[in-house]
């Protein structure tokens, strides 16, 4: 049987799909924001992810909190509860990021340059949706970007929040999975079709195909492992992540989470087959609805406080410490450049960003974090977040420019502006050039 689904497989021809391309700009382009990275054992990261799983973290923000998740089939789709199973949103967090909010040269406990992927994927959940261009005033970052690219919270609940939107594309723009059992979200086999549209509802000829009958993913194929020791490459993304679900990732000799044995679509069976076939993957993919795959396992609600967004959140404050600073262009290096710090006096994880008036100014990074009381931050640098302030001297107006610095925050109130001057030896030519003496 295998043999021939092989053979079956090796003859379908070649369906045309969406092909995702490297972007071209992100939300913070040409610098990079920085964020907190949190333990090794992803113990925080795991707490943040039971709570957005259960819409626990911003409930009534319209672009933070977890919508109400569709239950039905077809004839029958009604809106449930806000929920989705927290061993999906895990695996997902694994597969984007191995569960991190900052770059690979970040230490844990630290705070060091932010995750941001070639096609603008930002952070634990790799959000990309929204955050390719500035999209705020003056071509700057919304406060939305800034949270998504610092904040671990807002991070993972947007991916959340998007994942919930790929389940409720059913069936106006996605097949369902589940026809079987009124596809209830609370199976996690029934996310199948919204686990591969997280990552792009792709097949034979994009960049990556997510279709489990692409000729070229090799067939039979073993389960993903998830412990590195097999090519991401030859296997769809709803497998990585499922795979992920059934093995736990493993840090420090023990399971980072509890492992659920799910089962995929028996692509032996007709049932599933035909459903999946190339000739069915065409929009609106009326033919690509499956019953839910068996044995199927039901989520396990997380049990937590009442009170855990506000443990997670903390109080954060803002406070700076620079009320001006004076650049001298031709100076010393450290007369050319100026460092301001921005310290957390209250508690939990600072999101800040710095806008600067003119731009001449250069700040990097233009957006961080600031650790405060009961977060663990134990590398060195911590616990504020810091700014170092240049000068492209072939945008100056004159030989002497003031300017300012506005640093704000989108999860603490108030904002501090810090006055700039600058003192540069030049002879300054037409605007926007420059001459030295």
């Amino acid at each position: 049987m295998v043999a021939l689904f092989g053979a079956i497989v090796s003859a379908l021809a070649l369906e045309g799909g969406a092909t995702p391309t490297p972007a071209t700009a992100c939300a913070f382009d040409p610098l990079r924001p920085a964020t907190y990275e949190a333990d090794a054992l992803r113990e925080r990261y795991l707490l943040v992810m039971s709570a957005a799983a259960s819409n626990q973290l911003f409930p009534g923000d319209p672009y933070f909190e977890l919508p109400a998740v569709e239950v039905g089939t077809r004839a029958n789709r009604s809106f449930g509860a806000s929920a989705l199973p927290v061993e999906i949103l895990r695996a997902i967090g694994w597969v984007e990021s191995s569960m991190t909010m900052a770059s690979r040269s970040t230490p844990f406990e630290a705070i060091g340059p932010a995750l941001v992927s070639f096609d603008c994927g930002h952070g634990i959940m790799q959000v990309t949706s929204g955050m390719t261009v500035p999209l705020g005033a003056g071509g700057q970052p919304t406060s939305n970007q800034i949270a998504v690219a610092t904040s671990d919270l807002h991070n993972v609940a947007r991916g959340a929040s998007i994942l919930a939107s790929k389940w409720n594309d059913a069936p106006g723009l996605r097949p369902i999975a589940g026809t079987n059992t009124n596809a209830d979200p609370t199976i996690i086999e029934n996310w199948y079709y919204a686990v591969w549209a997280y990552n792009g509802f792709t097949g034979p000829g994009s960049r990556q195909s997510n279709h489990p009958l692409d000729p070229n993913q090799a067939w039979p194929r073993s389960a993903y492992r998830c412990d590195g020791t097999q090519s991401r490459t030859r296997y769809p993304y709803q497998e990585l992540v499922y795979g992920c679900v059934a093995n736990p990732a493993e840090r420090a000799g023990r399971d980072l989470w509890a492992a659920v044995p799910v089962s995929l679509p028996d692509l032996t069976n007709p049932q599933f087959f035909n459903a999946m076939r190339l000739a069915s993957f065409e929009f609106p993919y009326n033919g690509m609805d499956i019953p839910t795959p068996s044995p199927s396992h039901r989520t396990t609600t997380p049990q937590l406080p009442a009170n855990i967004r506000a443990t997670l959140a903390g109080s954060p404050q803002l406070s700076v410490n620079a009320g001006a600073i004076t650049i001298h262009t031709n100076g010393t290096p450290d007369q050319a450049r100026a460092t301001i710090r921005i310290a957390n006096p209250g508690s939990g994880v600072l999101s800040w960003f710095a806008k600067p008036s003119d731009n001449f100014l250069i700040v990097d990074p233009p957006a961080g974090s600031a650790v405060g009381s009961g977060v663990r931050c134990t590398a060195s640098g911590c616990p504020n977040g810091e700014i170092t302030v240049s000068i492209n001297p072939t945008l100056l107006p004159a030989s002497r420019a003031s300017g300012t610095i506005t640093i704000t925050s989108p999860n603490a109130s108030g904002s501090t502006t810090i006055r700039v001057q600058v003192v540069a030896e030049f002879e300054v030519a037409a605007p926007g050039t420059s001459r030295a003496p």
